[in-house]
C-alpha cells in the first residue's frame, strides 16, 4: 500500500511537470490552432539557457527567468517569421516546424554537447519532507513543482477565462476580422500568445532540468508528452490538460510499478482508449 501511494505521489509530481509543458502547447496548438512541432526544442533551449545563467550566477530563479525569456523570444521570432506566413496551412506548419526542430536539436547538440546537465534547486527546496504513515522522506522540490504548476495553471485560466485579453484571444481564433474591427490587432495579439506559450516551455525546461535532467533527446520526449496530454484532455482546454497530465503521470508510474516492460505502451493505450470513447478528448469541444 505504501508503494502504491508513493507511486501515485511520484505520478502527481511527474504530472505537474507534464502540465507545465503542456500549458504552452495548449495555448499555441489547441487554442490558436497553430501547429508548432518545434515546441520540444523550445523546452530544451530554455532549459540550456537557464542552466548556464543559473550556474554562472548561482541563482535558480534568475536561471528560470532567463530560460523563459529566451524561449519566449525564440517563439516570438518563429511565429513572426514562419508561422504567420503559413497561417491556416496545418500540414506545412507541421513539416516546417518539424524540420526546424531537427535543425535546432543538431545545433544544440553541437553547442552544448551530448552531456547531461542538472540544476541545483533553490536552497530552501534542497531538502526532504517527511511523509505520513512511515513512508519516509520525499524531495521538497517535487512538492514545489506541484505547487508551481497549480499556481501557473490558475493564473493562465484566470487570464483566458476572466479577462478581456483572454476573450480577445478566443474570439480572434474564430474571427480575426471581427477582432480587428473592434480595434485589436490580431497579429500582435497572437505574437504575444505565442511568446507566452514558448516562455512556458522554457520555464518547464528549467523545472524539468532541476527535477530530472537536461540532455539531447529530451525535446522529442516532451513534445510527445505535450501531444498526448493535449489530445487526451481535449484541444484548447486547460482543465483537460491538467486531467490529461495527471492521467499520464499516474499511468506512467503505475506502469513502472506493475508492468515495467510495457509502461510506455500504457500511456499510448490511455490515449487510444480516451479517443475511442471521446473523439475530441475529455474536455474538448464537441465531447459528449
Amino acid at each position: 500500500m505504501k508503494t502504491l501511494a508513493l507511486a501515485l505521489l511520484n505520478g502527481t509530481s511527474a504530472a505537474a511537470l507534464y502540465f507545465l509543458v503542456a500549458m504552452g502547447f495548449t495555448l499555441t496548438f489547441g487554442l490558436m490552432r497553430t501547429v508548432n512541432l518545434a515546441y520540444g526544442a523550445l523546452y530544451l533551449f530554455g532549459g540550456y539557457v537557464g542552466y548556464f545563467v543559473s550556474d554562472a550566477g548561482g541563482n535558480w530563479y534568475a536561471g528560470a527567468a532567463a530560460g523563459a525569456l529566451a524561449a519566449a523570444a525564440l517563439g516570438w521570432i518563429l511565429q513572426r517569421v514562419v508561422l504567420d506566413r503559413l497561417r491556416g496551412q496545418d500540414l506545412r506548419q507541421a513539416l516546417v516546424t518539424l524540420g526546424l526542430a531537427i535543425v535546432a536539436a543538431d545545433l544544440m547538440l553541437a553547442g552544448f554537447g551530448g552531456l547531461t546537465y542538472q540544476f541545483d534547486p533553490p536552497e530552501w527546496t534542497n531538502d526532504f519532507i517527511e511523509l505520513p504513515g512511515g513512508m519516509g522522506g520525499y524531495p521538497l522540490f517535487r512538492i514545489f513543482v506541484i505547487g508551481l504548476s497549480m499556481v501557473v495553471g490558475a493564473i493562465l485560466w484566470l487570464v483566458l477565462d476572466r479577462t478581456r485579453v483572454g476573450l480577445a484571444v478566443r474570439a480572434g481564433v474564430d474571427d480575426r476580422l471581427m477582432l480587428a474591427a473592434i480595434g485589436v490587432d490580431p497579429a500582435r495579439l497572437f505574437l504575444l500568445v505565442s511568446a507566452v506559450g514558448a516562455g512556458m516551455a522554457g520555464l518547464a525546461g528549467v523545472v524539468g532540468g532541476t527535477a530530472l535532467s537536461l540532455s539531447p533527446g529530451e525535446d522529442s520526449r516532451y513534445l510527445l508528452a505535450s501531444l498526448v496530454v493535449a489530445i487526451v484532455g481535449g484541444m484548447g482546454s486547460l482543465a483537460g490538460a491538467a486531467v490529461g497530465a495527471l492521467a499520464m503521470g499516474w499511468f506512467e508510474q503505475l506502469g513502472l510499478l506493475f508492468f515495467p516492460t510495457y509502461s510506455v505502451a500504457l500511456i499510448y493505450l490511455l490515449m487510444v482508449g480516451v479517443l475511442a470513447v471521446r473523439a475530441q478528448g475529455l474536455f474538448g469541444k464537441g465531447a459528449a
